[in-house]
């Protein structure tokens, strides 16, 4: 074979490989930057989520359960973002098979910062706020009720919102994601664990 034949093959078997590995290069960063997307995909922004009723990654006492009072627990959280016009509280269970949904708070006003402990109950009157239909399907909190075995995580999100949510109070999980879509400023979690040792 000619030797610049050769050369060329050569250099295009190279040219080849270069290009393969930079497209999957691009098309990895497409993936991991997708994936790193915040939930409901337009959050610019992080607020901090804590409550005085249990702590970060700590196991929710009894009496935020079905084995207890059922209370809805204290939470707090800093800063309201420039644009927020409501704040929204969706709090879940993500080891439950398909997920379950205990908590869902709405059209809480940008001035307020706190929900105390069993808040729950005044939610309707609590600066406007308006409380969805959880998974037990009731409307309200329902405490952390799994089944015996492994301790499963209870994930409290708070969502900075740029308008206040046109939802009646009883929404379901479905309808408050679908009205959060786009309109999310910032967000924030703090986890708690619960694990029941009898039924």
């Amino acid at each position: 074979m000619n030797p610049d034949m050769e050369k060329a093959k050569t250099n295009l078997k190279r040219v080849r490989v270069v290009a393969i590995v930079l497209l999957s290069g691009l098309a990895a960063g497409v993936l991991v930057w997708h994936v790193s997307q915040p939930a409901h995909g337009q959050a610019r922004a992080s607020i901090w989520v804590r409550s005085a009723s249990f702590s970060a990654g700590g196991s929710i006492p009894r009496q935020y359960t079905c084995d207890g009072g059922d209370l809805s627990p204290q939470l707090e959280w800093q800063p309201a973002p420039d644009g927020t016009k409501s704040f929204a509280i969706v709090m879940e269970d993500p080891d439950a098979p398909f997920g379950f949904t205990h908590w869902l708070v709405y059209n809480v006003a940008p001035g307020v910062h706190e929900l105390p402990q069993g808040a729950s109950t005044h939610a309707a009157s609590h600066q406007g706020a308006a409380e969805g239909t959880n998974s037990f399907g009731r409307l309200g909190y329902g405490g952390p009720c799994p089944p015996r075995g492994n301790p499963h995580h209870y994930v409290f999100t708070v969502y900075a919102l740029n308008v206040r949510l046109d939802l009646p109070a009883g929404a379901t999980r479905k309808q408050v994601d679908a009205a959060i879509g786009g309109h999310v400023v910032a967000q924030g979690q703090v986890v708690g664990t619960y694990q029941r040792t009898s039924q």
